[in-house]
């Protein structure tokens, strides 16, 4: 392990996506640690996982509609912490243009389909109600637009002929669970570098063939 990344995440919900963070930490799979989590939801479980695993939590409310207001206080926190790396993990609030412009390039974000196609809520469900034959997931940059910034890695997974909404869900989020830390090592390992909306990976390890991959999935080329 080499100088090890400090992480800060942003979720909204669940937080499984976090927890895949978490344990990939805790296992030294990756060279980072997640020291502080954020919700504008007080009742996510995300910031309970985060107390559980002794992970600093924090609650932003969000009653205030000025989102340059907002974001200043997070900026503030994690100016405190000393982050390195931003991660939005089923985060559902758009943060202020001033707030990207000063992280951008520190800022990453998980989504569950694969980008361009099916933004915003329930990417998923957009994906299977359209009959899409192949669905996925998506790590990229943030920028001021959302579901937008320059593109980190995807995977696309197999819609199966008998899957319901909620299947197709929980195998999209499997791979979410590799492709989320594998960003974050990337991250860590310095190997990523933004060229307009390209992202170029520096030649180095591959986790295909470090680790377990999901069978009929396409991971892209830096997995």
């Amino acid at each position: 392990m080499g100088n090890i990344l400090r992480v800060g995440v942003l979720a909204s919900g669940g937080g499984t996506d976090l927890q895949s963070i978490i344990d990939a930490s805790e296992k030294n799979i990756i060279d980072a640690e997640v020291v502080v989590v954020f919700s504008d939801n007080e009742n996510a479980y995300a910031l309970k996982r985060a107390e559980k695993h002794g992970i600093k939590s924090v609650y932003l409310p969000c009653n205030d509609t000025d989102r340059t207001c907002y974001d200043q206080k997070l900026d503030e926190t994690l100016e405190a912490f000393n982050i390195d790396l931003l991660v939005g993990a089923g985060y559902m609030r758009m943060l202020s243009s001033s707030f990207v412009e000063k992280w951008f390039g520190k800022l990453i974000n998980i989504h569950p389909a694969i980008l361009p196609s099916f933004k915003g809520v329930d990417g998923q469900t957009q994906a299977f109600k359209y009959g899409v034959k192949l669905a996925g997931c998506t790590t990229h940059f943030m920028d001021n637009e959302m579901d937008h910034g320059p593109i980190i890695l995807q995977a696309a997974v197999k819609v199966l002929q008998d899957d319901t909404e909620e299947t197709l869900k929980q195998r999209i989020l499997e791979v979410e669970h590799q492709i989320l830390p594998r960003t974050v090592q990337l991250f860590a390992q310095k190997r990523l570098s933004i060229e307009g909306r390209r992202v170029h990976i520096k030649k180095g390890d591959s986790w295909m063939d470090l680790y377990s991959i999901v069978p009929d999935v396409l991971y892209s080329e830096g997995y």
